[in-house]
Parts: C-alpha cells; structure tokens; sequence
C-alpha cells in the first residue's frame, strides 16, 4: 500500500474513533494526536521509500552481476547476488528473491557446475510455487514459476537428458497457457533471470519433441508456438478453454511430477512459516526463532535434494530414457487432437494441416490428417540456405521476367515431396497451412513440383492457429458486399522510419465496377468518401468487405503496419482489433504487400494480420504479399466473384479456380459460371501465368 493511502486510513480511523466514542478532548489532545499521526505517516512513508530504493538496488545488482558473468568475471558476479539475496529477504521481496536464485543457477551454469545450478533453480521454483499458489487467478507468479521451468529444462538439455528438458520445458508451457485466460498479466515487467524466452522455450520444446518422434506432443506444441508469437507481437492476445489445456503430461512422466510437486508443496509449507519468521525484525528475533529459522532453511534445502537424488537414481534415469518409446507408441492428449480431426473430418472437402517447424539444421514437417496419428518428417536443410531460397522465390515472384521455377521446385522438394505419399493416402483436396517464420513470406501455392503448381491440385488455406481458429462456421447464404477504392491522389506515408508514396490504384475503380456488375447491390465507396470514420461503422452490415487500396505488413511493431484509406488515412495493424465484424464472412485487401524494402523478418506482422481480422469476429481474410500487377489483380477478382454467388465451392476452392484461371489463360473451365463472367475482357486473362499474377493472395482463417 501506497503511504498516501496509508496516512488516509489512519486519519479516517481516527476521526471514526474520535466522533463516534462521544468524547470530547481537549485542543492539546488533538494537536498531541494529529502530531502522533504525522510521525507515523512520515515513519511510513520513509519505510516505503527505503524498501523502494532497496529494491531497485536488486534489480541493478542483478543486472551487474549478469553483466559481469558475460564476461567471465565469476568471482564478482557472486557477490553481488549474495547481496541481492540478503536485500530481498530483509525486505520480504519473495519474487525478486526467486529471481535472484535464478540468476544465481544462471552463474553456476555458465562455470558448468550444474549440480549447483539445478539447486539454485529448485529454490526460485520453491518460492514461485508458493506466490503461484497466494494468486486469485494465474499471473505473475504464474509466469515466473514457468519461466523458472524453462531454466531447469534448459540445463537439462546442456546435460544431455532431453526427456527431463521436455518434462521441465512442459511445466514452463502448462503454466504459461493457465495465464493465457488473463492476459493483461503479461504487461507486468520481470527482471531477467532467464537462459531462453517464452518463444525460445516453446521451440526448444517443440525440437526435443519432434527429435524424439513424439509427434503428437510435437504437433500440440507447434500450434502454441503460433499463439506465443501472437502474444509477443501483439500482447494481450486472449486463450480459450482449448490452449489453456497446455500440453499433456503423460503417464510415464507422471511419476517424476508426483515426486516433484510433493517436494515443491512440503517446501512451500516451511517456505511460508519462513515468510512469517523473517517478517519479526531480526534485533527482536528470540533465540528459539533464530534457531528455528536456521532448522526450515536447512529442511527446505533436504527436501530439494531429495528430489535431485530422486531424478538421478539409475531406476529413474532408466525410466526417464523410456519415456520417448513409450510416447511414441501411446495416443496421447487424444481430446486435443480428435478435436482437430472432428474439424478437418468435417469440412466439405478431405482436408489436411500441415505444420513446418524452422529450426536450425533441419526444416520439421508435422501432417494432421482426420483418420491417422500425426506425421513427421524431418528435411535436412540448414535454416540459412532456406532463408536464402525463401528469399531468391521472393524476388522471382515479384519479377514477372524472372524464372521463377528453380526456387519454386527447391522449395516444392523441401516442403511437400516428405509427405507426398501421406497427402496421396488422405485423398487431400485442400491443405490447412500453418506457415513457420520466413515462410509466411511465400505463397505455398506456387511450389512447382516440375509438371505444374501446387495450387492446380490442393485449394490452400492459412491459419494461425487451430486451437485459435473455427474451421466449420458456415458463410451466409445472403451476399452483401462492401467495396472501397483508393483510385486517385497519392499520399506520403512514413513507414518504419523512411517515407514512402503511395499512389492511387489505377485499375482500382475498374476492379470496384466489375465487382458491382457481376454481384448486383454491390455498394461501392471511393477515395476521399472511402474513410474510417464512415466507412468502418457500416462494415458488419455487409457479408463481404472488399478494400482494393494500399496495405502495408511491416517487420517491426503492429504500429508499422497499416491499411490506408482512400483519404489518406491509416489504421494500423493495432487499431484493426477495435473493429466489430461479427457478420462478415471475408474481407478482402486486394493491394497490400510484406517484405517493404526487401527486408524480411519473421513474419509475425502477417501472422498478426490474420489474428486481428479474426478477433473482429470477421472468418476469414484475403490479403497478397506483394504489390500487384493492378491488371492482374482485376482479372483474379473478376473470376473470383463470378464465381463465389453460387455458394457450391468453399472461399478457399473459389480462390483456387480463380487462381487457375489465370495460369491457363482461360475462363472456360468455370462451366455454369460462364454467364457470370461475358463481360470480362478475353486480354484480362491471358498472359497472366506467371504467379507473380496470381500466387500473392492467400485466404486467412475459416476457408469455407
């Protein structure tokens, strides 16, 4: 509590005590008294400011002590986390005590004395466990706890144990997704005491899984990751009953856990009779408690020891080294995993989802089908030469001159040819795609497999998570359509600190009339009309929201990345989560680009588009990852919703079509929808094939 608040309570329970004992006292009493409430409130406001500076004094000789470590100066780093321990107990800063144990470990393990390590990290774990068990509902404490999880995983897998990493690393995710349902817990800053982050952890998880083949887990940890990044890109990202869930412990794990959490729970029990022992000043300590004192810390230390000979006993290191076998064979968190099996077994065509994983020697592929066990194969690529290729398609695609075939069949070799077979065997007429880092840069549907692109065999629809994302929510059978334009003027719009013009869409108001023409009632708004003060407020009034106008997906923070309004106005990547669009099927931004200035990151900025658009209630997106050929984009649109009033193929199959069209230069394989489409000029789509034509857009989110 805050002196100021203090100092109101006590003159509040003065004044009640004055007025309603009926007494009357004397001016001198009253002056004595308020003089008495004065010293007390400065006592108290000197105490907090004392405990204050002292705490801020441990973060500091926290962070020279890391400094120092850095730099090999072990003997001074010591010191100072011997002081920042004595502060924080003297204080009864019990987190900042926890955090200090961390850093300590940190210290022993960067001399490789790993027993001391795994004690320190024991200690912090004791303290967050009971300041995790004092939370109404799972937050800071919570967070710690798991990041001191992360800690104990990491040494784990130093030593060479990767089942004890995996359990560890788990116990970090579990409590992590349990803080999920309360986001605003993430804002609270914590010290560094940790070896990897949140996001580190989850793909340290997710590799021992995938090396152990326990695919399962593997493809349960490869969803949460997309969730985690959301979180770091975006914060306050909110879970549900389903990523709350974590992932599993299974039975053969269940042994150690028991084991641990009684060790953890006999040590909060004497942890919290220590609070209350260290709370009497130590000059007022009686000899009894100075002794007991003494007794709880050394209990505390031979309860986690027991635990650490507990783990390294042969019989438990023999059952440990079992625990992948077995995992491999058992059907694991069968209630996470049949609920995304009832989702693809429920769409209207075969369907499949397939997770790659980026790691650093290796590309992991994970296929989820509706009938089988969870598949992975493994690509030996190193993450830089994948980069490389990710990055020579890039520039082939935006080249219409450039071949653009050789880094296609590269990546085509690399990410579908592994699990050609299994896509053969489930019948697979769509693929559910949940890219990893710089491949959300590239439109899987342009992989040539040496005889045609990927698109002109499975429809591809982008996720960004399934446990985030409702596969099987119907359209509306009443199409209303909403289409904008930015078709003249040209605005200077500061993007990642360097400015860049953008100019009107020629092609743009064409796109908007041929729109109107093929969908009747279409209501179209442009350039300066086309603003977010009108334009946002009628949104959910229509099935369809189609914007053909400037976006821009910037690596850098959601702020950088925006729509611009025919106005000249921008919404950003941030300000789209205020939208309500609970009745819009899709919205379409028929001009947006990624990688401005050839910088790629790692693609959270389109991952994050996709999440906000979903948070508006909207099922679905359309967006490109290049700036268009306007030409080209009119002709893909104008087949697209010849094609989409008929309501008997899904948006994901619609765009597919529409995509083939324009790589066979031809319009008659739309059959009934011919009549649709008469009024589109024969030159619209021909001489499109290249896919820097057609490859850019990708469907986000409920494909149907």
């Amino acid at each position: 509590m805050h002196p100021p608040q203090l100092y109101s309570k006590i003159v509040t329970a003065t004044v009640v005590f004055t007025l309603g004992s009926g007494m009357v006292f004397s001016q001198t009493t009253l002056v004595t008294a308020n003089t008495i409430i004065q010293n007390r409130y400065t006592e108290i406001t000197q105490s907090f400011i004392k405990n204050t500076s002292r705490s801020e004094q441990i973060k500091q000789l926290n962070q020279e002590a890391m400094r120092l470590s850095r730099q090999n100066r072990f003997q001074d780093a010591s010191p100072k986390l011997e002081t920042a321990l004595a502060i924080s107990r003297d204080i009864q800063e019990r987190p900042l005590e926890a955090a200090t144990f961390n850093n300590i470990g940190r210290v022993y393990q960067q001399q490789g004395k790993f027993p001391q390590a795994f004690n320190s990290y024991l200690q912090a774990l004791a303290i967050n466990k009971e300041l995790s068990i004092n939370e109404k509902t799972p937050g800071q404490a919570h967070i710690a706890l798991g990041k001191t999880y992360s800690n104990l995983g990491y040494l784990s897998e130093l030593q060479n144990q990767p089942e004890l990493a995996i359990f560890f690393y788990k116990h970090c995710v579990n409590n992590r997704e349990k803080v999920r349902l309360n986001p605003a817990a993430f804002t609270g800053e914590q010290l560094d005491a940790y070896n990897l982050t949140v996001t580190q952890t989850y793909y340290a998880l997710g590799e021992e899984l995938l090396k152990s083949d326990r695919t399962t887990e593997g493809q349960r940890i490869l969803d949460l990751i997309k969730v985690e990044e959301l979180e770091e890109y975006l914060q306050n990202v909110q879970g549900n009953q389903l990523t709350a869930k974590g992932i599993e412990i299974t039975p053969p794990e269940k042994p150690i856990k028991q084991k641990l959490d009684q060790s953890l729970d006999s040590a909060v029990v004497l942890g919290k009779e220590l609070t209350k022992l260290r709370q009497i000043p130590p000059e007022k300590r009686s000899l009894q408690q100075k002794q007991r004192i003494q007794q709880i810390a050394e209990n505390q230390q031979k309860i986690l020891d027991e635990f650490n000979n507990f783990i390294n006993r042969p019989d438990v290191k023999a059952q440990l080294e079992q625990i992948s076998r077995t995992a491999r064979r058992q059907n694991l968190d069968l209630e996470s995993l049949n609920a995304i099996r009832d989702n693809l077994a429920r769409l209207p065509e075969k369907s499949v989802i397939l997770y790659p994983l980026v790691l650093e020697n290796s590309l992991e592929l994970v296929l989820v089908t509706p009938d089988s066990p969870p598949i992975h194969r493994t690509v030996a690529v190193k993450k830089e030469n994948l980069h490389q290729t990710i990055l020579n398609f890039r520039k082939a695609l935006e080249n219409p001159s450039l071949d653009v075939k050789k880094p296609a069949r590269q990546l085509y070799d690399w990410l579908i040819k592994p699990i050609e077979k299994d896509l053969t065997q489930a019948a697979t007429q769509t693929i559910v795609y949940a890219p990893d880092g710089q491949l959300r840069y590239i439109p899987l549907a342009a992989l040539f497999d040496g005889k045609q692109w990927l698109v002109q065999r499975y429809s591809i629809n982008h996720i960004t998570a399934a446990s985030l994302t409702n596969f099987n929510t119907p359209p509306s059978s009443d199409l209303r359509i909403l289409a904008a334009a930015f078709t003249k003027g040209s605005y200077t719009v500061e993007v990642a600190n360097r400015k860049e013009i953008f100019s009107g869409l020629p092609f743009a108001a064409k796109e908007v009339e041929n729109l109107a023409t093929i969908v009747p009632g279409t209501k179209k708004i442009l350039d300066n009309a086309f603003n977010p003060q009108t334009t946002v407020p009628q949104m959910d009034d229509f099935t369809i929201v189609h914007m053909a106008t400037h976006a821009a997906f910037v690596v850098g923070k959601p702020e950088d990345s925006f729509i611009l309004f025919g106005n000249g106005e921008r919404v950003t990547l941030k300000d789209i989560a205020t939208w309500s669009l609970p009745r819009v099927d899709l919205v379409v931004l028929s001009a947006c680009e990624t990688g401005l200035g050839g910088k790629l990151g790692n693609g959270e900025e389109i991952l994050g588009f996709g999440y906000q658009m979903q948070k508006t209630g909207a099922r679905s997106a359309i967006a490109s990852l290049w700036a268009v050929d306007d030409g080209g984009t009119q002709a893909l649109m104008s087949v697209f919703y010849a094609l989409l009033p008929s309501g008997k193929l899904t948006k994901a199959e619609v765009l597919r079509q529409a995509q083939i069209a324009l790589i066979t230069g031809s319009s008659s394989q739309l059959g009934q929808q011919q009549d649709r489409i008469d009024s589109i000029p024969k030159s619209t789509v021909v001489s499109l094939s290249h896919p820097y034509y057609w490859a850019p857009f990708i469907l986000i989110g409920n494909g149907l």
